[in-house]
């Protein structure tokens, strides 16, 4: 191992800009901020001068023609390489698995790896109005590749292009295959995000100041209201946030050269990016993840490491589901006492859309600085528990160099799996795999959502009308139970005309 190209962070930052703010940054002036901090943290003096790639987290809150561009132009950065990807929450981990194989290489000597959102600003202060202090809102001239396609147009229909529904589905699916009652499973969905919510006490940098306990996480109130089931507010995501985190990434033989001391350097000691089926209704199953499994196996292969060195985790948690699948494929067990945050997670300490788990590696750095006996994880998640990133993070070097590995065949070995399409039109009898309710802003039950199985084994979905028997399907498990469905083309979708 060329321990001249090993890479290390040696510079990370990050801000939070508060409701209130006289006059709010755009994002663009956020990551300047945050730049600047990660730069100033490294106590280098001239740093930028080595700095020749700028990788940018896609930008949702506003936009603009050549973001990295202007960053590198602000920063006094002469950027060789400009990295700007489109959505996914897995970005910020993959740009540093990324960044640490460029380092490995020799391809770059320092990378900043940057995101910010000011989706509170433009979203509730400015009602989606263009502020006057703000550059102009203009289209993005390139992006690096292709926005990954998660859902298809039949899956679409049925409102699969919200995270929220997809993730609630999972979550019947997950209840189901614990063996606990709705109600029993709604209390543990409480206590597992109480735990999140605790952290943000301990963050300074969290949107939410206020802890909340599993009673007031589960009880829909006007406050908390469901929006899908069995999902109340305080248990999704808050993407209305404005904030801003950095990272500088370079090699011992730079850090050296620039006499960064080496109580600043965090080292990459693994990390893999791998994605499931990309169409959820062509999974075999919908509580897994392959993905999380082989990657979170090959990451600690390379650091060296088994799941019990690991000190903290920070799983990603915009719904509760993803982070019961991501227990599950790791085999963490309800008992075990480590953390599984370390900043809050998405609905608390604030979820800036795909910049999240940027926050999380920014913390993991101030951690494993203070005490360098630790080991962190890292798991990033983008889609519909779709691709996931996996990091570890600690005070030594990876026992296997970065890029030397290929992950292609292990890929493929998931993806084969893959079921046939489904049935669009479908007649007869559909068991059910999972389902969610969609609910107004009123709190009433408006529809069922439902995946299954019909007796030919396709899958199909179907949607269920009627307030008063959604009503009654909310303390009941419908996964195993049998439906009578029929394609109607009036709506030009499947609807149950009949329940077992």
């Amino acid at each position: 191992m060329d321990k001249k190209k090993i890479p290390i962070i040696v510079g990370a930052a990050q801000f939070t800009q508060r409701k209130g703010t006289s006059k709010p940054l755009d994002p663009l002036s956020l990551m300047v901020k945050t730049s600047l901090h990660a730069i100033k943290d490294t106590e280098a003096e001239n740093l930028v001068e080595y700095v020749d790639a700028i990788y940018m987290i896609n930008i949702n809150s506003w936009s603009y023609e050549d973001a990295p561009g202007e960053l590198s132009a602000k920063l006094g950065i002469k950027t060789v390489e400009k990295i700007y990807l489109p959505d996914g929450g897995h970005s910020p981990q993959m740009l540093v698995n990324r960044a640490a194989k460029d380092i490995t290489s020799g391809k770059q000597s320092c990378i900043l790896i940057v995101g910010g959102e000011a989706a509170y600003s433009i979203f509730k202060t400015f009602k989606n109005q263009q502020p006057q202090h703000w550059p102009e809102k203009k289209d993005p001239k390139y992006i690096e590749q292709k926005l990954f396609e998660y859902t298809n147009e039949f899956e679409k229909k049925y409102g699969f292009r919200w995270a929220l529904l997809t993730y609630a589905i999972f979550e019947s699916a997950l209840r189901s295959s614990s063996g606990r009652s709705p109600k029993e499973h709604r209390m543990y969905l409480g206590k597992l995000f109480e735990q999140f919510s605790k952290y943000v006490e301990k963050n300074s940098f969290s949107w939410t100041q206020h802890p909340y306990n599993a009673e007031e996480i589960i009880t829909p109130t006007p406050e908390n209201r469901y929006i899908e089931y069995p999902y109340t507010k305080r248990m999704c995501a808050n993407f209305f946030v404005d904030q801003s985190a950095s990272v500088i990434i370079t090699s011992e033989e730079i850090a050296k050269m620039l006499n960064i001391e080496c109580n600043k350097w965090v080292y990459l000691m693994g990390g893999a990016d791998l994605h499931n089926i990309p169409k959820v209704i062509r999974r075999p199953r919908l509580d897994t993840s392959p993905a999380v499994k082989e990657a979170s196996r090959l990451a600690l292969e390379q650091a060296g490491l088994t799941l019990k060195d690991i000190d903290a985790f920070d799983l990603y948690s915009c719904f509760p589901s993803i982070v019961e699948i991501i227990m599950n494929e790791l085999g963490i067990s309800e008992e075990d006492p480590r953390d599984l945050t370390i900043t809050g997670g998405l609905p608390y300490f604030g979820g800036p859309l795909s910049v999240y788990s940027l926050h999380a590696i920014v913390k993991a750095v101030e951690l494993i600085r203070n005490n360098p006996s630790l080991k962190i994880m890292i798991v990033a998640n983008g889609g519909y528990n779709t691709i996931q990133s996996i990091g570890i993070y600690g005070s030594k070097t990876p026992k296997i160099l970065w890029g030397v590995r290929d992950d292609s065949k292990i890929q493929e070995s998931i993806l084969e799996k893959s079921l046939p399409p489904p049935v669009e039109k479908a007649n007869g009898l559909l068991t059910i795999e999972g389902y969610t309710i969609i609910y107004n802003r009123e709190g009433q039950p408006e529809r069922g959502i439902l995946i299954g199985t019909l007796e030919n084994g396709h899958r199909t979905l179907a949607i269920m009308n009627g307030t008063s028997l959604l009503l009654t399907l909310e303390t009941q498990e419908l996964v195993g139970r049998t439906f009578m469905i029929q394609y109607d083309s009036n709506v030009d979708r499947n609807i149950v005309i009949s329940i077992d």
